[in-house]
């Protein structure tokens, strides 16, 4: 078959600066769109559409961004790039920055990340730190080194970050150009650091289309619904426990301007969207992603969408990012007879 287009050649037009090369890609974006009926027909709408991101190179909607981020760095003459990263960044820092022959530092905030999403940092060769720590004193400590130029940093406070994240909506809206004409009446996902609320938001407005964006943080790690800093972030979706946000303005922004909200859900909410999504679509997808899931189903079952609505959940990463908090339990799997009569009576078929 013949090769897809890269991301950023596809989009050239809206991100390339004059005579700008992107050397670097490793396949991310293209993600599917599901029209997830089964679940739509569970939660109450019709048209209820998953964006799944967990298709990206290294399974999360982090790519998008740093694929940008790290042609940057490459084309300034870099050396290395850095961030702090609760889980998903790190792995994709540190496969973006192993494609381009960049070195990576990761600053992680200790005990705070899923173990799926550490061994592809270390598996691509990046260079691991854990701070005594939560992941805002990370991201400060990281900012510090980004300043005194010893490294790029390439957490969603760069603005390539947020840049090539746009790319979500472009790609939601192409897709959607025959059934809806383009343009979802709302968008619901996750917010931890908030740049993805921020830069979807950015990449719809650019294409001239504004629909509500409904954001949605865990209860326990909740600063923009509670209106103040949470010292002590604590969530089963590790991608989003995180207390102070980089792009808080950016994900208030994208509330107001379209119209939208942010609001919390809780573990139980969380973890029972995700083992939906999986049970009626198929699709695994990590804790965090779910949160929107959540969120959608608390406001259609409060009667705060209509049936009617169309609505795109952006499900952020893969369920093996964080196979810890997988639904289901593996329970006793004794051996039995391996005949078809005892297999059948196990299974109940």
């Amino acid at each position: 078959m013949p090769a897809a287009t890269p991301l950023l050649e596809r989009y050239r037009d809206r991100l390339a600066r004059p005579g700008e090369k992107f050397p670097v890609s490793l396949g991310e974006g293209g993600t599917p769109l599901v029209h997830a009926q089964r679940l739509g027909e569970a939660i109450g709408l019709d048209r209820l559409y998953l964006k799944f991101e967990g298709t990206n190179p290294t399974g999360s909607f982090k790519d998008r961004g740093m694929v940008l981020a790290v042609n940057r760095a490459l084309g300034s003459g870099a050396r290395m790039v850095i961030c702090a990263s609760t889980g998903n960044t790190s792995a994709s820092a540190a496969a973006y920055a192993a494609a381009a022959g960049l070195a990576c530092g990761v600053v992680l905030p200790a005990g705070k990340v899923a173990r799926g999403k550490l061994a592809q940092a270390l598996a691509a060769g990046a260079r691991l730190v854990m701070v005594d720590g939560n992941f805002d004193a990370a991201l400060d400590a990281v900012r510090a080194l980004g300043e005194s130029g010893d490294a790029v940093v390439v957490n969603s406070i760069n603005p390539d970050r947020l840049e090539g994240q746009q790319t979500v909506a472009w790609e939601i809206a192409d897709a959607l150009d025959g059934a809806l004409n383009g343009a979802p009446d709302a968008v619901a996902l996750p917010v931890g650091n908030a740049g993805n609320i921020t830069a979807a938001w950015r990449g719809f407005v650019a294409i001239g289309q504004r629909p509500r964006m409904l954001g949605f943080q865990a209860a326990g790690a909740a600063p923009i619904v509670n209106g103040a800093l949470v010292p002590e972030p604590e969530t089963v979706a590790t991608a989003i426990r995180i207390g102070n946000p980089a792009s808080w303005e950016g994900a208030t922004a994208a509330r107001d301007e379209s119209g939208g909200l942010i609001e919390s859900v809780t573990d139980d909410q969380i973890l029972a969207a995700q083992g939906d999504v999986a049970r009626l679509e198929g699709i695994f997808c990590e804790p965090a992603s779910a949160a929107g899931v959540a969120g959608v189903r608390m406001l259609a079952e409060a009667g705060r969408l209509d049936r009617s609505s169309s609505v795109v959940c952006i499900l952020t990463g893969h369920g093996l990012k964080d196979p810890d908090t997988a639904p289901g339990e593996l329970g006793d799997l004794a051996p039995i007879p391996a005949t078809a009569d005892a297999i059948r009576d196990a299974i109940g078929a």
